[in-house]
C-alpha cells in the first residue's frame, strides 16, 4: 500500500465537513489540558511543600519558592479560566452573563488561593484517616507520596472549590485526569466531609450529587451512583447520601438520590443497594437472609 500524504490529509480534512459535533475549528480557544495538569502539579506542591519537588525546602528559601509557585500557578490558572469562561459565555444559548470572563477569572483564582489553607486542613485530616485506617501504612510521608486515594481526594477538593465558584470545564478536566491516573472517579460536584479515606481505590465512582459525611471509609470498586434518569432530570439529586462514620467495603454499589446510608453503618462487599438503611446497620451479601418491610430494610443488623 503506497503512502500518499496529500490524499490522506485531504480525506481527514474532508471528514471535518462530513462529521460534525466533534470539531472546534472557529470557536474561542479552549483551555489547555496539559496546562491544567501543570497547574494541578503546582497546587499539589503548594499544599504538600517538600513532597512534590526535587528541590529541598528550608527556612531560608521556602518563602521564595512557594511564593513563586503561587504566583505562577495563579497566572496560568487565570489564563485557562478566562478561556473556559469565554467559551461558556459564547455557548450559553442567549443567556447574558453580567460579569466579564476576565474579571470572573480573577475572582475565582483569588477565592481558590484563599481556600488553600482550608484545603490543607482537610487533606491533613484525610491523611490522618488513611494512617489510622490502614494497618499497612507506616507514616504520613508514605501516604502522601504513594497513596492514590489521597491524591485523588486532594485534586477533588481543589476541583470542588472551582466547581462551587462556577468555573466551567476545568474542574472536570482535573477530575477526569485524576480518574485516568488513579482509577478513582470523583465528580467535582460531590460534597465530601472531613477525614475521608479511600483504601486501594481502583474502580471507585462517586457521582455528582453524592453527599458524604465525616470519617467515611470506602474500599476499591465502590460505586456511589445514580439510577438511570432522563437528561432533563440532570440537575436533581441523583446520587446517594452517606452519613458520618460509615464504612463501605469493596465492590458495593449504592444507587439513587433518595438512598441514605445511616450514620455508623457498615456495608459489606458486593452489596447492591437502592434503598436506605438506618443508622448503625450492618449489611452483607447473603440473599437467603434478605428482609424488607414496605420496600425498606427492616433490621438494623441484617444480611442480604
Amino acid at each position: 500500500m503506497k503512502y500518499e500524504p496529500d490524499k490522506l490529509i485531504n480525506k481527514i480534512l474532508n471528514s471535518y465537513m462530513d462529521i460534525g459535533g466533534i470539531n472546534h475549528l472557529e470557536g474561542s480557544n479552549l483551555p489547555s489540558r496539559q496546562s491544567i495538569i501543570r497547574i494541578m502539579n503546582d497546587l499539589e506542591s503548594i499544599i504538600f511543600p517538600g513532597f512534590r519537588d526535587e528541590e529541598s525546602l528550608d527556612k531560608y528559601n521556602y518563602r521564595y519558592v512557594i511564593g513563586s509557585k503561587i504566583t505562577e500557578a495563579a497566572a496560568k490558572l487565570e489564563t485557562e479560566l478566562y478561556k473556559s469562561l469565554r467559551y461558556f459565555k459564547n455557548n450559553m444559548n442567549g443567556e447574558e452573563e453580567k460579569e466579564s470572563p476576565e474579571n470572573k477569572a480573577k475572582v475565582i483564582v483569588l477565592k481558590l488561593l484563599e481556600s488553600l489553607p482550608g484545603i490543607r486542613g482537610n487533606i491533613k485530616a484525610d491523611v490522618e484517616a488513611a494512617f489510622k485506617g490502614d494497618p499497612a501504612a507506616k507514616s504520613n510521608e508514605e501516604i502522601i507520596l504513594s497513596y492514590p486515594g489521597v491524591e485523588a481526594v486532594l485534586v477533588y477538593r481543589i476541583a470542588h472549590e472551582l466547581w462551587v465558584q462556577g468555573a466551567p470545564l476545568i474542574p472536570r478536566i482535573m477530575s477526569e485526569y485524576m480518574h485516568g491516573k488513579t482509577g478513582i472517579d470523583i465528580h467535582p460536584g460531590a460534597k465530601i466531609g472531613k477525614s475521608f479515606f479511600i483504601d486501594h481505590g481502583t474502580g471507585v465512582v462517586i457521582g455528582e450529587t453524592t453527599v458524604i459525611g465525616d470519617r467515611v471509609k470506602i474500599y476499591q470498586g465502590v460505586t456511589l451512583g445514580a439510577l438511570s434518569v432522563k437528561k432533563e432530570l440532570g440537575n436533581t439529586k441523583r446520587h446517594p447520601t452517606i452519613e458520618d462514620d460509615v464504612t463501605i467495603y469493596s465492590g458495593a454499589t449504592i444507587l439513587g438520590g433518595d438512598t441514605v446510608i445511616g450514620r455508623g453503618s457498615i456495608v459489606g462487599g458486593n452489596v447492591w443497594l437502592v434503598s436506605s438503611i438506618p443508622p448503625n446497620s450492618k449489611i452483607y451479601n447473603k440473599p437467603e437472609h434478605f428482609t424488607l418491610k414496605n420496600g425498606k430494610v427492616e433490621s438494623q443488623d441484617f444480611q442480604i
